[in-house]
């Protein structure tokens, strides 16, 4: 909602006095308040505005539909007129009745060719070359596991500037796992093979963690062939039951040994003592108990340890000390969650414990083993961190873990590189340096955070949405952010949806998350993420590459006619001919240039940018340089095509002449031409090796080939309706041989620097805001089209008449009412909004307006609050207008200055 920032801000510096209803306000726009009542509704409504991409493919269509059609109708006045001109002046023929039927052919023949040449001129193709882009890659996307659900977010990607990515899930695996262990005195970095553990400790492990786990955690075989296997239950036991089977032991047997019933006591894990328990009787009449927690807690309850041989020795504070600074420090700074296992004996001659007295059983403990347990990270994000970095996309990591955990994790990925200068914040900090005294939230302040901030830890729902929507407001690089956000849990749904492009996990992920997504990862993978950039960019350079070969053809095309038009009196190429090249260079190019897979070069360039042009001038000098060739090959081949090839000259050829073998070749030339273009065209960044990869699109070569039989079909037996006559092989082999030359004279083009030719223009901008007028800005953001916009603005004049014939009504019954005191209460009158009242009649979807907790005041100023829709107020039965339409009518601006006791100040309210 940047349209209406000035008057939100206005008004959130009148609320702002409000503390203590600042700090209850829920997820809202702007900064909390939701005065607003466009934010309501654009917040509601599905994402329908006009992708970039697509307003600038319009736009440039429209431009170039316009330059076509004035030269179809130059053409057609210019032969109409040089047709009058030559007969009935220069030759000074009278006009006979006998001869009327053909001059209306010959001017039916000048329409038909200015027909052709805006035929040719209007690129009808390039919506079509979008739309066959975007699903191709929508349906390739869903085998890299990208489920896209809104086709804009496929083009979007491609422009990321910056990915906003949970922790847990998306760059880790979500499964804990035991990774480093401190077992009988040594400290294994990795899981230690079975052998190196003395016996007994070994038997102590195996019980304790099998017993002293609830016993819904399991760990169950893989659902598919090759998968992980399934973590059941609480993730960190499931970490210590996983650390079993890594150490070869089944827990499975000690849990059928000692079945769930015949343990003696259980003390459950509790989250202030931070350990569990477990108490088991043995035959003897002897106890045993069984303890694991967060390793600081536990080790200060221990005061004994088994040592390397397996026995039990003392273990002092200062004992313990060392332990904390030389095992579980290091632990901790590398991110690991630490767990200490411990156990004590009750002898069997002593009377029975007070097992109610937890804080007595559970001390005096000797401690089994230390264990690291971590969420690792996914072996393949770290790659894919690099490939985004490297292709200019900043990757922040947003989680709710402690910071020293989100760091270390940021430090394994590569989102975090030693030695570089960038923040890793706690929620609680990014929320003190981004408000100001009042509490509310100010762009200046997250704009200092934002381009260095990394890690945002211990975050909450709502910091992601105001870190996302800081940055996609920020103004301080010229170009605007393109922010990619990922989320699994339905607190994601907010930032998700605020996002340029939200990913949900397919897996981890909740339905509200997903609804809120625009692609969903089906294998819960950052990778997957890439793989959309990369086919996010591949959709913007396939529309780019079929343009520069569209318009080749276009220019050329538009030329010939209009030039062979006015100077020979008729079309080189004749109006079937020209359908055929429409057919090849729209329709089948879109197909084929459109479909070009991704390669990983994609990713070895910067995001081109929001407002970057279709075309840039390496294209442009594509364009004209291949116009140029072309051109004169044409023109060669038109006026000097019969001394070349000895043939009769097509020009000049009266009203019903059979089809000329000099047009034929020139036609045939034009189309060869074409298609060697077309494979020139799969390159636009001046790359020399047009070839590169031809094979690994097989939609290319089939469309190419075909292009080239149906070609000659056209031309040997294509007879009078397609105007050929049959070539001579000679004559075929000088086509495809002058087409073949466009392949050597774009080397040639490709080596002259585009840098020296400064007099190239880009074209094919995206809609700047200052195009579009204030009363469009004003309205729904929502908008398709013009049509439905000139429909909208019809709606809105309709309803601003019925406001004031309303509006007039209500004056009077106003009078009527001071004249005839308690007849009748103006307010009770029906209105002729009463026909809105009924759902079918909403002009927009919006939801019936429900009073906020910052309403309820609205009643007096409604005056002053102008600007947002007044709230329904009690007896009046046309709710109509604050649940359908949401227009300020002059009415307004006269009435505000009216007393609120005033007849005229409740007329202003409701209307």
């Amino acid at each position: 909602g940047k349209k209406q920032d000035g008057a939100v801000e206005n008004r959130n510096k009148a609320k702002a006095q409000d503390g203590a209803a600042m700090e209850m306000q829920p997820l809202k726009s702007e900064d909390g308040v939701d005065g607003d009542e466009k934010d309501k509704k654009r917040s509601n409504l599905p994402k329908k505005e006009k992708s970039v991409l697509q307003g600038k493919l319009t736009k440039l269509a429209v431009q170039i539909g316009k330059a076509g059609l004035l030269m179809s109708a130059i053409t057609v006045i210019i032969l109409v007129l040089y047709f009058v001109i030559d007969t009935f002046w220069v030759q000074k023929r009278p006009w006979l009745a006998e001869c009327t039927p053909i001059y209306i052919q010959y001017f039916v023949k000048f329409f038909i060719i200015g027909v052709t040449v805006l035929v040719v001129a209007v690129p009808e193709g390039l919506p079509l070359a979008v739309t066959i882009s975007l699903a191709y890659s929508v349906k390739k996307m869903m085998r890299d596991n990208n489920l896209v659900r809104h086709l804009d977010a496929c083009e979007t990607m491609g422009n990321a500037t910056a990915i906003c990515s949970d922790k847990t899930g998306t760059l880790t695996m979500n499964r804990m796992t035991v990774v480093q262990a401190y077992i009988s005195e040594k400290h294994y970095k990795k899981i230690p093979a079975p052998e190196a553990i003395p016996e007994n400790i070994m038997a102590y492990l195996v019980t304790g963690i099998s017993v002293n786990c609830a016993y819904t955690s399991k760990i169950l075989p893989p659902e598919k062939e090759g998968g992980l296997p399934r973590h059941v239950g609480n993730k960190t036991e499931c970490a210590l039951l996983g650390f079993l089977l890594d150490l070869k032991r089944d827990y499975q047997d000690v849990r059928n040994e000692i079945p769930e019933e015949k343990l003696h006591k259980v003390y459950t894990f509790n989250s202030v003592r931070k350990s569990m328990s477990t108490v088991l009787k043995n035959s003897d009449g002897s106890f045993r108990i069984f303890s694991k927690g967060a390793s600081e807690i536990v080790l200060k309850k221990c005061f004994k340890i088994l040592s390397a041989d397996g026995e039990p020795k003392v273990f002092r504070p200062r004992d313990r000390d060392d332990i904390v600074k030389t095992v579980i420090e290091p632990m901790a700074s590398e991110g690991l969650r630490t767990i200490c296992l411990a156990f004590r004996d009750f002898p069997a001659g002593e009377p029975e414990p007070e097992w109610d007295n937890e804080n007595d059983i559970v001390t005096g403990l000797t401690c089994i083993a230390v264990v690291g347990i971590e969420d690792p990270v996914r072996p393949e994000v770290p790659d894919a961190i690099k490939k985004c970095q490297r292709a200019g996309i900043t990757v922040r990591m947003v989680t709710g873990d402690n910071i020293n955990t989100a760091r270390a994790i940021a430090l394994k990925c590569g989102i975090l590189n030693p030695g570089e200068d960038f923040l890793c914040l706690e929620g609680k900090d990014f929320n003190r340096r981004i408000r100001n005294e009042k509490g509310e939230i100010e762009q200046e302040r997250i704009d200092k955070i934002w381009p260095k901030l990394r890690v945002l830890a211990r975050s909450s729902p709502t910091d992601k949405h105001t870190l996302v929507k800081g940055i996609i407001d920020s103004t301080i690089f010229d170009q605007r952010q393109v922010v990619a956000v990922t989320g699994d849990g339905t607190n994601d749904g907010p930032a998700l949806k605020k996002a340029d492009v939200g990913f949900a996990m397919g897996i981890a992920g909740t339905d509200v998350a997903k609804e809120a997504s625009d692609i969903i990862l089906t294998d819960d993978n950052f990778t997957s993420i890439v793989k959309a950039v990369m086919w996010g960019r591949n959709v913007y350079d396939s529309i780019s590459k079929f343009l520069q070969f569209q318009l080749t053809v276009n220019v050329v095309a538009v030329i010939v006619a209009f030039t062979g038009a006015c100077i020979t009196q008729d079309s080189p190429l004749k109006a079937v001919q020209m359908l055929w090249v429409n057919l090849i260079m729209d329709t089948l190019a879109s197909l084929a240039l459109a479909t070009e897979p991704p390669t990983e070069a994609l990713l070895l360039r910067k995001p081109y940018g929001r407002n970057k042009p279709l075309i840039s001038r390496t294209m442009m000098k594509n364009i004209l340089g291949h116009a140029f060739y072309q051109l004169v090959v044409v023109f060669t081949l038109l006026f000097a095509g019969e001394k070349i090839f000895d043939i009769d000259s097509g020009r000049n050829a009266p009203l019903h002449a059979p089809p000329s073998e000099h047009y034929t070749i020139v036609f045939n030339t034009f189309v060869m031409m074409q298609l060697f273009n077309e494979i020139n065209a799969r390159k636009i960044h001046g790359e020399r090796n047009v070839f590169e990869g031809i094979f690994n699109n097989a939609i290319f070569c089939t469309i190419v080939l075909g292009t080239f039989v149906v070609q000659i079909i056209i031309v040997q037996f294509g007879g009078k309706p397609f105007s050929c006559s049959k070539l001579s092989i000679e004559q075929w082999l000088w086509s495809v041989f002058l087409g073949m030359g466009t392949l050597l004279w774009g080397q040639l083009i490709s080596t002259i620097p585009t840098s020296r030719l400064k007099f190239l223009k880009e074209a094919g901008h995206g809609t700047q805001k200052e195009e579009i007028p204030e009363e469009e800005l004003a309205e729904d953001v929502e908008e398709i089209d013009h049509a439905e916009r000139e429909l909208r603005r019809g709606q809105i004049l309709w309803f601003r008449g019925l406001n004031r014939i309303q509006t007039q009504i209500r004056v009077v019954n106003a009078f009527r009412s001071s004249l005839y005191e308690g007849l009748e209460k103006p307010e009770t009158r029906s209105s002729i909004h009463n026909f809105m009242t009924h759902p079918e009649f909403r002009i927009e979807d919006s939801e019936p307006h429900i009073p906020l907790i910052d309403d309820t005041d609205a009643e007096d100023d409604a005056p002053t609050k102008r600007n947002s829709t007044p709230p329904p107020s009690p007896n009046k039965n046309n709710n109509a207008v604050d649940s359908g339409i949401h227009l300020t009518t002059d009415m307004n601006k006269s009435a505000t200055s009216s007393s609120p006791g005033s007849p005229l100040h409740s007329l202003e309210t409701s209307l």
